[in-house]
């Protein structure tokens, strides 16, 4: 077998075992030092031979005690250890030297999360108490103070209409006074909130409202006087792919004007974005009164899940107002780990370094020498 085939087996050896379920499966940056492991078995080999050549002079020596300790009535296991150990670190060691990586959950240094706050008239509603709105301002404070300092956050007020309270920051004073100063307005435009959210993470993507009502009009057909509007390019990905930034709506779901939050969906799907959803309120609702009229207001959960279902997000329900606390508390664990492929070989140098360490030191301890 020539070198080069010989590397061939080697890259190809991990993918052909099985591998255990739930342990991250490593790939190597430089593969081709993978033929170094062929060491082991040599030394392997090498150890077995120097402990039947001890034995054989072992047997010239008049000293009985020699004699029993060469024939392995001396210290026994406590001989093998060390040497067994040091085996192990340098397994470890030339595991590193070719650079492993595997796809592992770490914290993302890079997360930036938009809040979309629903100030409808309907978060008035006091079947969360003290209210809904002011259940949501304290559980969406405590969810900033869950979260990592390097984090960003920006927030999105919407009524009838979006705008954005806060861009993202890591200023956690500025975004808890951007929460205190909600104001209730009329009307809800939950698909609006999500495109103003989409423009605050891409401000370069050129995304507008008036977008989706383009591409709304262009199914049905455009004035021969109207001109055809300017767009940037833009290829689709996966739903969810996105792992730098996501959106958090919280809202009871009614969506009274503005654009259809399904649509609104679609185009965060598109760019891999997920909008995870939290239905506060309850779905039976209340009848309550804002500025001479009133209203009878209920959780639209179904629009809710399918937003968060076609962004490959989830859909909390929030019928209290620990509920509420208890959604933001799992979304901020959730929120802040990302799957990426990160080189291991550190971990490996350390684990192998330890046991070198305590190889040398049980040597010392058992027989007064290294190995």
């Amino acid at each position: 077998m020539d070198l080069t085939a010989l590397k061939t087996w080697l890259t190809g050896l991990a993918s052909q075992l099985h591998w255990p379920a739930g342990v991250p499966r490593p790939s190597f940056l430089w593969p081709q030092f993978l033929w170094l492991l062929l060491l082991i078995p040599v030394l392997v080999l090498l150890y077995l031979w120097l402990q039947g050549r001890r034995r054989k002079l072992a047997v010239r020596y008049a000293s009985l005690a020699i004699v029993r300790e060469a024939a392995g009535k001396g210290p026994g296991w406590r001989r093998h250890l060390p040497p067994l150990l040091l085996l192990a670190a340098l397994t470890l060691l030339l595991l590193a030297s070719a650079r492993p990586v595997a796809v592992i959950a770490l914290p993302s240094n890079q997360q930036t999360i938009i809040l979309a706050m629903d100030v409808s008239g309907s978060m008035r509603a006091t079947d969360v108490e003290p209210n809904r709105l002011v259940a949501a301002q304290n559980a969406a404070k405590a969810f900033l103070k869950d979260l990592p300092r390097d984090v960003k956050v920006g927030i999105v007020a919407f009524a009838g209409s979006a705008q954005v309270a806060q861009l993202p920051t890591l200023n956690r004073e500025d975004l808890v006074t951007a929460i205190d100063r909600f104001q209730l307005q009329r009307a809800t435009a939950t698909g609006n909130a999500i495109v103003i959210s989409l423009a605050t993470l891409f401000p370069d993507a050129g995304i507008e409202l008036r977008q989706l009502s383009m591409d709304r009009m262009r199914s049905i057909g455009r004035s021969l006087d109207q001109p055809e509007p300017q767009q940037k390019e833009f290829i689709p990905v996966a739903p969810g792919s996105y792992n730098s930034a996501a959106i958090i709506m919280l809202t009871d779901g009614q969506r009274t004007v503005g654009v259809d939050p399904l649509d609104a969906a679609k185009m965060a799907a598109d760019r891999g974005v997920r909008v995870y959803t939290v239905g506060i309120g309850t779905v039976e609702g209340e009848t309550i009164g804002f500025e001479g009229w009133s209203m009878r207001v209920r959780l639209d959960e179904e629009t809710l899940k399918a937003i968060a279902q076609k962004t490959a997000a989830e859909y909390y329900y929030a019928g209290t107002a620990q509920d509420l606390n208890k959604v933001y508390q799992n979304l901020s664990s959730r929120l802040t780990l990302e799957k990426k492929e990160t080189e291991i070989s550190s971990l490996l140098a350390l684990a192998g370094a330890v046991l070198a360490v305590l190889a040398a030191g049980l040597s010392m301890l058992w027989f007064g020498r290294l190995l």
